[in-house]
């Protein structure tokens, strides 16, 4: 199993690693008000024979994105692809996480557009997010990965470097199907592990998380997610670059759920519920242990204090920071909910929580 590093806005690229890209802030912003979906009508990878084409064409569909991540004073910079004509836009969860507002300048008609987050799954890294006010933006295409071959010419399109602008374009060929890494995401320390990917040659860089995988006929076989690691210096010989995409089937798959409002055990539709409290593994003893406190949070209204080890959440036990973030996703902002913590002192104390409303997992 490898490493990677994910492309996040700028996750940089090193062993695998996301592949998101973060930077120094600007202030947030608020994220626009929930909106009702009536019929989702179907996006589906249709089966086309790739034709040969330059891939110095830039093809459609494609969205530079900014998250502002106001609680961290960073903001992050990634890529989405443009599902349909009214705004709604596929990304890496990644890319938003922990942000308080996101932007979206679609690439064809140099909008930008305030989004806000219709719902993400964070064991596949899929985001589903909304361009407030777009219409007649152009969709991108999609082709299945049973059309996919080890050997094929492929294109990874994206907001490499964080810069906007016109997309940047590298490509290469498809080196394997079906792989299983652990990428490493380079901003907070976060690791995954995503099974079924798309290895390719192309040198994907941070801030094409979320972007396109082009086959040659200009349709996603694949989401933009991981790069191996850049070699330290002075390393003797340079590392041949692998990218690595989530196959567009199973993104699509998600997505569609997504947009049905159909939550899970991974998947959080709407507004994320936030406690305000940083953790960490409580070492040997249950629990999540409280290292940090965001000032005005629910959790600082209840007295919860720094040292504490919240043991339970809404009546169900906490053995880690994993528990009680995967308990979390399950609520929404307005929810109550009781929480037990061991006293750094000694001793337990409980309260009833109303939880706010705080950015992405």
């Amino acid at each position: 199993m490898s490493e990677l590093r994910g492309l996040r806005g700028l996750r940089a690229v090193l062993p695998l690693v996301l592949v998101a890209l973060s930077a120094l802030l600007v202030p947030s912003c608020r994220l626009p008000g929930q909106e009702t979906e009536s019929a989702v009508p179907p996006i589906t990878a249709t089966e086309v024979r790739p034709e040969r084409t330059d891939f110095a064409e830039r093809q459609p569909g494609v969205v530079n994105i900014t998250a502002v991540r106001g609680l961290e004073s960073t903001r992050a910079a990634g890529t989405g692809i443009v599902l349909d004509a009214s705004g709604f836009v596929l990304t890496n969860s990644h890319v938003i996480q922990g942000a308080t507002g996101i932007e979206g300048t679609d690439t064809d008609n140099d909008r930008t557009y305030r989004a806000r987050v219709v719902g993400y799954d964070t064991s596949q890294d899929i985001a589903v997010l909304r361009l407030t006010g777009a219409s007649g933006l152009p969709a991108a295409r999609f082709a299945p990965v049973s059309t996919v071959r080890v050997g094929d010419p492929v294109t990874a399109v994206g907001n490499a470097g964080g810069d906007g602008g016109e997309p940047s374009v590298v490509t290469g060929h498809v080196t394997a199907l079906g792989q299983t890494v652990t990428a490493r995401d380079d901003s907070d320390g976060s690791v995954e592990r995503l099974a079924g990917m798309i290895e390719v040659s192309a040198p994907i860089k941070p801030g094409d998380s979320g972007g396109p995988l082009l086959n040659s006929a200009g349709r996603v076989i694949g989401v933009n997610t991981a790069a191996s690691a850049e070699p330290p210096a002075g390393s003797p010989a340079p590392r041949k670059p692998r990218g690595y995409a989530i196959p567009a089937d199973r993104a699509l798959e998600i997505a569609a759920q997504i947009r049905r409002g159909e939550a899970s055990a991974t998947v959080h539709i709407g507004a994320t519920a936030m406690l305000g409290v940083m953790v960490r593994s409580n070492g040997t003893d249950p629990g999540a242990r409280v290292v940090e406190i965001v000032p005005g949070s629910p959790a600082e209204a209840a007295g919860i204090p720094v040292g504490a080890a919240i043991v339970t959440f809404g009546g169900q036990g906490v053995d880690s920071p994993g528990t009680l973030t995967g308990l979390m996703l399950r609520r929404h902002p307005g929810d109550v909910v009781r929480i037990e913590w061991a006293r750094p002192g000694g001793g337990v104390a409980a309260a009833d929580v109303r939880l706010a409303e705080g950015p992405p997992q």
